[in-house]
Order: structure tokens, then C-alpha cells, then sequence
């Protein structure tokens, strides 16, 4: 699997990283098609977003030059991009002055099954909640302990993701993916203040879905409100958008609402 850090091709990296410590970084994973990274800038956004909030200083024009020069050299595939706020002496406090660090992967373009998208997926019903943490919250920091716990709790290929809900039992999302619901004719997605990733394909559908004159809600989601769906899809930057078919013994159909927002998306995504 090919790799840079700080620009130049590496296959190991500093044991005082405080990525590495302390999960203290945030990354990006980007599909790529032809060398071109797709929803690139979206994904830039979020990066600069993401460091602010961290305090990790962060050259953006560098990072977007090696990403270009890096995703170019490998074709297709799906890249990763970790930054971490560097190297640092034992202890919480950052060294001051430490420069962040950049390391780039790819790895080969995802495959999932074409039923997924097709007919739809199963949610598994994960029993780890996620932590209420308004200062990281959105972030898709380096942290993701709880969903290497969601996602260990099946095995079962029966089931493509996993829905996650916080310490209130309120849905946020999936392990790896943004939930969204229909009703009415109304877009819904969860909102985001406490806990859960905002991911990039759902700001992409959350505006898209605006342009094309659908009603869009963020807010507090219930599980009366999964009851109450007419549809159910989640979605993310490397697959696109799968329907959810069922999840703990309701069932949705694959609605009209859904396949055009997979459409979209599978657009984006250079389908």
C-alpha cells in the first residue's frame, strides 16, 4: 500500500506521534477515480473546519498539493489522509512549536456487494452508544474506539452497517456512515451538536436535496421517528447511498425519494 508522510514516500513513522498516543488528529478518506480525488474540496473544508476546532495548525495549499500529486501517481482507489498534531515527549501537553504530520495511503477501490445499493441493506442494532462531546462533535477526529466496538459486535454478513444511537437512545448514525430518513416527502437527519461525524456526502445531499426543492430537517431524531418512515438510506463518500430495508424488525421500502438522492450521489461519485 503505498504511503507518504510529510510529502516524501515512508513505511514507518515517529513512536512519539501524538496520533498515535492519543489518537490527538483528525482524517479524511476520499475516494479516487482516474488520480482525481472526488468531492475534494468538500473534503478540504471539513479538514480546515476540523483543525481549527483542534488548534492544529494546518497549510492547507501543501495539503492539497500533495493529495493532488498523490492520488494522481495512484489511479483509482480510496485515499487516506491523517494529520496529526506531531510528535511530542510524554505527556498530554502538546511540545510547543511540534509541526503536525501528513501521511497520505491508498488502498484499492472499495468493493461492496452491487446488491447493496440495489435492493438495500440490513442495520444491525448496536448496543455501544456514543459519548455526548459538543467540542468534537462533527469531527472526524483519530479517536473511533466506539465504532471499533459497534462495529465488533457482528459478524453476520446479513448485515451491511450498523445504527448508532447516543446516551439518550436517540438514532445518529451508522458505524461508517450518515443516517438519513423520509417522511412526508421531508428529508430528516440528525443533528450533529453532540455526538456523530458530519460527514461530506451528507452536506453534499443535505444541499443538494435543498436545491432540488426538498424539504430538509436537522434536528433531534426519536426511534418513534424510524417507525414513522417512509424511507431510510445512509450514505457516505466512498459508497454513495444505500436504501435500509430493515432494522430491528421494521422494514421500509426502497422509495422514490431514496433512489434520487443515490443518483445524485452516484454522480458525484463519477458513476
Amino acid at each position: 500500500m503505498p504511503a507518504w508522510v510529510d510529502g516524501l514516500a515512508a513505511d514507518s513513522l515517529a513512536l512519539g506521534n501524538r496520533g498515535l498516543a492519543y489518537g490527538d488528529g483528525v482524517f479524511e478518506t476520499l475516494a479516487v477515480k482516474a488520480g482525481v480525488p472526488l468531492l475534494f474540496e468538500r473534503h478540504l473544508q471539513r479538514l480546515q473546519s476540523s483543525c481549527e476546532r483542534l488548534a492544529i495548525d494546518l497549510d492547507l495549499a501543501l495539503i492539497r498539493d500533495e493529495m493532488t500529486r498523490f492520488a494522481a501517481q495512484a489511479g483509482d482507489g480510496v485515499m487516506k489522509l491523517i494529520i496529526t498534531r506531531g510528535d511530542s515527549q510524554r505527556g498530554y501537553a502538546p511540545l510547543a512549536g511540534a509541526m503536525p504530520r501528513r501521511i497520505l495511503q491508498m488502498s484499492p477501490a472499495a468493493s461492496y456487494p452491487p446488491g447493496h445499493a440495489r435492493e438495500g441493506i440490513q442495520l444491525f442494532e448496536c448496543q455501544t452508544r456514543l459519548a455526548e462531546q459538543p467540542l468534537l462533535a462533527g469531527i472526524k477526529h483519530l479517536n473511533r474506539l466506539e465504532q471499533v466496538m459497534a462495529r465488533a459486535e457482528w459478524q453476520d454478513p446479513g448485515f451491511a452497517e450498523g445504527l448508532m444511537r447516543d446516551m439518550s437512545g436517540r438514532p445518529i448514525e451508522g458505524v461508517y456512515s450518515n443516517l438519513f430518513l423520509v417522511r412526508d416527502g421531508k428529508l430528516l437527519s440528525a443533528d450533529l451538536a453532540r455526538c456523530g461525524v458530519a460527514g461530506v456526502m451528507r452536506a453534499e445531499l443535505l444541499d443538494q436535496a435543498r436545491t432540488l426543492g426538498i424539504v430538509v430537517e436537522i434536528r433531534d431524531l426519536s426511534m418513534s421517528d424510524l417507525q414513522q418512515a417512509d424511507e431510510l438510506f445512509v450514505c457516505n463518500s466512498v459508497y454513495g447511498v444505500w436504501p435500509v430495508r430493515g432494522y430491528a424488525g421494521l422494514n421500509w421500502p426502497v422509495g422514490p425519494l431514496t433512489r434520487t438522492l443515490q443518483a445524485v450521489a452516484h454522480s458525484l461519485l463519477g458513476g
